[in-house]
């Protein structure tokens, strides 16, 4: 089929580049000049494993390609896809569809007879209908249908995710946008991914709903954490107790600084505006993200309070910055609001992170980027592992106490047992244990 991409972000270009490889003719389409020139000259703006090599291989083979003229792409597409940004809006926390209204006002006088226009990007219940809305408005007479198809992937593991997921769900309000997208995902249908047809707002609501209850998830075990250290209980015992009930499952079931991404933080502050605007309130998404946002700042604390209560000419030495290991994405990662807390107590920082330093030195003032791990714990006071990579699954502990001014890590993702670290001479603080 020809299926147009509106967007080349993380959600479109995986996903372009992934019906690609099915077999389909996709065009992804963005306003971005130097976007498009470096996707074109095959550069990929994000990190993602596996996706170079994807991009470059469907581009060889003439599946894929990308524009910045929507006016070329769309007339001949059986499926144009809107994949742009849905950001919190500032003041209320609700998305801003100001991309998705415009991509739709765009293409409205493009779109062939019979096309189904399809939401990928993350959207509020009813928009949708507002989509619908304004193509209407500019082409009364045309046959075309409105369709949600929300995304499911996990930054880091999207490609597997897109292959090989644990469902397909589309929202449709008429039996041909049901016949477009069941061809479209044909290749997974066949491979007996379940694929759950249901209405519109109904899946426009179940992206929000999964992410919300995925990032309670989190933050009941972050609270239970907390209370293990008070109690003298080891949280990684508690949450392996509890994830072998098939009712709740050992997946979010990771202790550590607090969740963050592209995701969980502004989808769970639009359902929420969403919960206000429908007066139907959702008083325990209120509290996660409530709970969340105290997390992330009483993390800073803890490793003010590991290197003695006051910071003031100590170093700490951060390993990791980004939300969750496998990504570039800083966005509301717990290490910005660990940086201000460490900074704001009088500490200095040193940092490195296999992918993120570009990004971080956009949103961080006043941190020593460093090139590998043992360069950013040179003359630290303290070892904290912020995010989950692997290279720092097995530090050398002994060429660390050479570097570090004192014997000290902080182990914010409980990647190591105490025994190990305390048998190398350390002093080990982690997290609920």
């Amino acid at each position: 089929m020809r299926i147009v991409m509106i967007g080349t972000g993380y959600v479109g270009l995986v996903s372009g580049a992934c019906f690609a490889d099915f077999g389909h003719e996709v065009t992804c389409v963005d306003k971005d000049a130097g976007k498009v020139d470096a996707l074109l000259g095959g550069t990929i703006p994000i990190f993602e494993p596996g996706l170079e090599d994807l991009v470059a291989r469907n581009v060889a083979a003439r599946r894929l390609r990308f524009t910045l003229d929507l006016t070329e792409a769309v007339p001949n597409a059986d499926a144009v896809f809107i994949a742009v940004g849905t950001p919190s809006r500032r003041g209320d926390g609700h998305a801003d569809l100001s991309y998705v209204h415009a991509a739709a006002k765009e293409m409205a006088e493009h779109l062939r007879p019979g096309a189904v226009v399809v939401t990928k990007s993350t959207v509020p219940v009813g928009t949708g209908d507002e989509v619908e809305r304004i193509i209407r408005e500019a082409r009364p007479d045309l046959e075309f249908s409105v369709a949600s198809n929300p995304e499911f992937l996990r930054e880091g593991a999207a490609i597997e995710d897109f292959k090989r997921p644990d469902r397909i769900v589309i929202g449709v309000t008429d039996d041909h946008a049901r016949t477009v997208l069941q061809e479209v995902y044909r290749p997974l249908i066949r491979n007996e991914s379940p694929l759950l047809v249901m209405a519109r707002r109904a899946a426009e609501l179940t992206k929000y709903a999964g992410n919300a209850f995925l990032a309670t998830k989190i933050s009941f075990i972050n609270e239970i954490a907390d209370l293990c250290e008070r109690v003298g209980a080891d949280v990684q015992d508690v949450a392996k107790g509890i994830g072998l009930d098939d009712r709740i499952g050992p997946k979010f079931l990771m202790a550590g600084p607090g969740y963050g991404g592209s995701c969980f933080p502004k989808d769970t502050l639009a359902l929420l505006k969403t919960s206000h605007d429908y007066e139907a309130p959702l008083r325990i998404v209120e509290a996660v993200v409530l709970a969340n946002d105290n997390r992330k700042r009483a993390m800073g604390r803890k490793v003010v309070q590991a290197i003695g209560g006051d910071a003031h000419g100590k170093t700490v030495g951060l390993l990791g910055l980004t939300f969750k290991a496998n990504t570039d994405d800083m966005r509301d990662s717990p290490a910005l609001a660990i940086v201000q807390a460490l900074q704001d107590a009088g500490a200095t920082v040193r940092a490195y992170d296999p992918e993120g330093m570009e990004q971080a030195a956009k949103l961080l003032d006043d941190v020593t980027y460093c090139g590998d791990a043992y360069e950013a714990l040179q003359g630290a006071h303290a070892a904290v592992i912020v995010t989950e990579w692997d290279t720092f699954r097995a530090l050398d502990f002994d060429r660390m106490k050479g570097l570090l001014a004192e014997s000290l890590l902080v182990d914010l993702r409980n990647l190591y047992n105490r025994e190990e670290v305390e048998r190398h001479g350390f002093r080990y603080v982690a997290v609920g244990r």
